[in-house]
């Protein structure tokens, strides 16, 4: 009787579920008919919810029916609810979405509208230093020029063998214009190399004893598409800090490692090629560059070359050098660093030179072995997507190196102002010479800085502006743009030419230490 009473217990303690399921899984089904076919899965999902919460509430943890709803309201409450939240749904999939009506503005409003409307910047507001009007050129920058309708005296252009004027360089212009006309209507690789291109660069080679040589349009193109050319990403470049923007351009273009140390110091250069490459295997396999200029603009300083050859051969480093400032003024006959110091040319690398400092021309060139050329031809940018070098400046080129080959005393004459102007303006009340004995480009900077580099410019352009403006003397500051990354102390700087007289020197320094003395 016991064990019957068991299974009598236990078949009604589990008739519940065999009962109540059916009736809740046919609830699921009661789907409207006409409901549309896009709800109809909405309302499904609904209907679940309320049987998955009746099935809760009715049932303990294990699915078993505990008791029938006692009617103390908690049924009910889910159950108006559940009806509410499926009212709200069916109306939001019922409503129409709102269209705002389709009223045209009148002529007034039109007017209002255009009237309030702002155009947004096309570029950033022009900074406060960046607002100074240069003095305008109406001639010829040689060493006299008309600035402003008035004759000056001109140091502020690079002129150096003071080629700008010479006539025999004009007259071969004029025949070159005359049998080519005044472009070249191409690049290069495209219908845009003309025999004198290729005379041009035979004859820089063979002055600087190199093997071949290449052409670039413009000078300061030459040095930021050579560095891509050749250097590229993972490569490792050490570079100057005092190298100007146009190599920084290159630098960055080249999306190489770049890594910088302490303007011209040959201790910083080689602490950082020793710790490159100590111990470091996976270096061996890197390409590594040394990125140095001859005469760095930012300063006035030449770089020390036999040392920097003695240190890449040491560490295995190739070295790119941008002669722009030194091309045609340092060595016994002009031939730039590598005759300055006796290195042999062999071991640079990679040469870049604008030609428009010392040749009186425009464009720039790479010089180096006939594999290093070669690869530029089809891998540098500045040569493969620019029109070539307009005929009558290739033979304006020309025209000055033979000038400078038939007339070495030009040198001596640049040589013997630098030394002049050197040693009249050691003695500026407030400025101080920071450029190298030998280099045409002499740069005064303040003795004592006044901690920012925005107020040393102005001081600095205060005493350009008066020497201009009271003396007629062109002289000019280091302005830099805010693309520019050199951290060099600004300064004014001088470019010498040796078309300069000995009064033209005397008179800048005069009135340079009659303006500082008032100003600084």
């Amino acid at each position: 009787m016991r064990m019957r009473s068991n299974c009598r217990s236990q078949s009604t303690r589990h008739s519940h579920p065999r009962t109540t399921a059916p009736a809740l899984q046919t609830r699921t089904n009661l789907v409207p008919p006409a409901l549309p076919m896009p709800c109809q899965p909405l309302f499904r999902t609904v209907l679940n919810l309320q049987s998955w919460t009746k099935r809760t509430i009715l049932n303990d943890g294990n699915g078993i029916a505990s008791r029938e709803c006692d009617g103390c309201g908690t049924c009910t409450g889910h159950l108006v609810v559940e009806g509410l939240l499926i009212a709200a749904i069916l109306f939001q999939l019922s409503r129409k979405s709102y269209k705002p009506p389709k009223k045209p503005l009148t002529e007034r409003e039109v007017e209002e509208l255009c009237d309030e409307w702002q155009p947004e910047p096309l570029c950033p507001p022009i900074k406060e230093g960046a607002r100074i009007d240069a003095p305008t050129l109406e001639s010829a920058a040689g060493p006299h020029t008309t600035v402003d309708g008035k004759e000056v005296v001109n140091f502020a252009s690079a002129n150096y063998l003071g080629l700008i004027g010479n006539e025999k360089i004009i007259d071969s212009c004029v025949g070159s214009v005359e049998k080519y006309g005044v472009g070249s209507c191409g690049p290069r690789g495209f219908y845009g190399t003309i025999d004198v291109h290729l005379d041009c660069e035979s004859k820089i080679a063979n002055f600087l004893g190199t093997q071949d040589s290449i052409l670039y349009s413009y000078g300061i193109s030459t040095i930021f598409s050579v560095i891509p050319a050749f250097c590229k990403k993972g490569d490792i470049i050490v570079a100057d800090e005092g190298v100007h923007w146009a190599v920084q351009n290159g630098l960055q273009l080249s999306r190489s490692t770049v890594v910088y140390f302490k303007h011209n110091d040959m201790a910083s250069l080689a602490s950082i090629l020793e710790k490159i490459t100590h111990g470091n295997k996976r270096t061996e396999k890197i390409r590594r560059y040394i990125v140095v200029e001859a005469i760095y603009q930012n300063s006035g300083q030449i770089a020390p070359l036999d040392e920097i050859v003695r240190l890449k051969e040491k560490y295995r480093f190739r070295v790119i050098l941008e002669e722009s400032h030194s091309f045609g003024v340092l060595g016994k006959s002009g031939r730039g660093l590598a005759e300055h110091y006796g290195v042999p040319v062999e071991k640079i690398d990679i040469i870049t030179a604008g030609m428009g400092n010392a040749l009186a021309t425009d464009g720039g060139f790479c010089t180096g072995s006939v594999r290093v050329v070669d690869h530029q031809r089809l891998s540098s940018s500045g040569y493969v997507f620019s029109a070539s070098l307009p005929p009558y400046l290739a033979t304006a080129a020309i025209s000055a190196v033979n000038h400078l080959e038939e007339n070495p005393s030009v040198l001596a004459n640049l040589r013997s102002n630098i030394a002049l102007v050197h040693k009249e303006l050691s003695d500026i009340p407030g400025l101080e010479l920071a450029s190298n004995i030998l280099s045409p480009i002499v740069f005064l900077k303040l003795k004592t800085p006044t901690g920012s580099a925005v107020a040393d410019l102005e001081l600095l352009e205060i005493i350009a502006e008066k020497v201009l403006k009271e003396d007629s003397v062109f002289i000019a500051a280091t302005k830099r743009s805010s693309l520019d990354k050199c951290r060099l102390p600004v300064g004014i700087r001088l470019f010498v030419s040796a078309g300069h007289t000995k009064s033209d020197i005397f008179k800048v320094s005069a009135s340079l230490k009659r303006v500082a003395a008032s100003v600084v």
